[in-house]
């Protein structure tokens, strides 16, 4: 518990409190190419193209399961389940890069999720996400949406619209639950039909 903490006051000293939006302008158009020009391994191995979820909207979250915003998995669930039938994929994306609190192997990690958080979205196979080996998505996320858009901390979450553009980036402070982020995957998703 000490150290789950310590854990914790870390990441509030470490995450910036605020999302960061891309503004449709220029931003847009500097982007380069779309999120469903990315691939991820699924955490069975299988090939995980986000092709595949072309017109949904996508919460890609790098993930840990020891860390003080594991709890976090709980809420992503709720999203998941709440937002799926409209459309809403959340895609969890396990990494060891913050105070190595993703140490085990995936199978473990896919245990746990399940186990622990009843977890039915998609989990990717453990990556890198920051600094120059990060996965090509995390790569082109912060080249798209700049420095100050890139994980901080476990838990840092990208909101991806229906056409692959990135729409927003929010820092692992902003909880699943948490009314920016509520009102930023309904206004991606649109109206219900």
């Amino acid at each position: 518990m000490k150290r789950l903490l310590s854990g914790l006051a870390v990441a509030s000293m470490l995450v910036a409190p605020t999302s960061v939006m891309a503004q449709s302008g220029a931003q847009s158009g500097a982007q380069m190419g779309s999120a469903f020009d990315q691939s991820f391994v699924a955490i069975d191995g299988s090939p995980m193209p986000l092709a595949e979820f072309r017109g949904k909207v996508l919460l890609i979250v790098n993930t840990a399961s020891f860390c003080g915003f594991t709890k976090q998995y709980d809420g992503l669930q709720k999203l998941h389940d709440t937002f799926g039938p409209q459309g809403l994929v959340v895609i969890g994306v396990p990494s060891n890069d913050f105070g190595s609190q993703e140490p085990k192997a995936n199978a473990e990690i896919a245990e746990f999720c399940q186990g622990a958080f009843s977890i039915t979205f998609p989990l990717t196979e453990k990556m890198v996400v920051k600094g120059k080996g990060a996965h090509p998505f995390y790569a082109w996320a912060g080249a798209t949406l700049g420095e100050a858009a890139t994980p901080r901390w476990n838990f840092h979450k990208y909101l991806v619209g229906r056409d692959g553009r990135l729409l927003a980036s929010f820092t692992a402070q902003v909880a699943p639950d948490a009314s920016t982020l509520v009102k930023a995957i309904e206004t991606a998703l649109g109206p219900v039909k």
